[in-house]
């Protein structure tokens, strides 16, 4: 396993959750492994890994470009990652009411649905 690697995977666990990591993991398969390679080794231990800027700030800028960039899937997940980087609810309202000034109204809406739903099932709610 390359330096990368592990600490991709480190970060990765630290930001997601072990059992987010675990259930990835496990559905694996050797169809997608280069795929999960490259994105442990390059997201994550790589951009992830950085310290140049705090876990917290990097989790509120991937929630406003995944908002922007119409990549609605992977906003749950990145919601849900806040409890472990810090980043407030509010702080979340707000890097979506940028997505909204820059990207558009409409993908901010769906993004703060999506974060409702999930702040929802959080707090035991859903």
């Amino acid at each position: 396993m390359s330096e990368k690697l592990k600490k991709g995977m480190e970060v990765r666990r630290a930001v997601l959750g072990d059992a987010h990591v675990d259930r990835a993991e496990t559905s694996k398969t050797a169809f997608d492994e280069p795929f999960q390679t490259m994105i442990t080794e390059g997201a994550w231990g790589t951009l992830w890994a950085d310290e140049t800027i705090s876990l917290r700030d990097r989790s509120l800028l991937t929630l406003a470009l995944l908002a922007a960039c119409g990549n609605f899937e992977e906003i749950p997940m990145h919601v849900r990652a806040t409890a472990q980087t810090g980043a407030t609810r509010d702080e979340i309202m707000q890097a979506f009411l940028h997505v909204a000034v820059y990207a558009g109204v409409p993908k901010a809406n769906h993004a703060i649905k999506l974060a409702k739903a999930t702040f929802a099932e959080m707090d035991g709610k859903s």
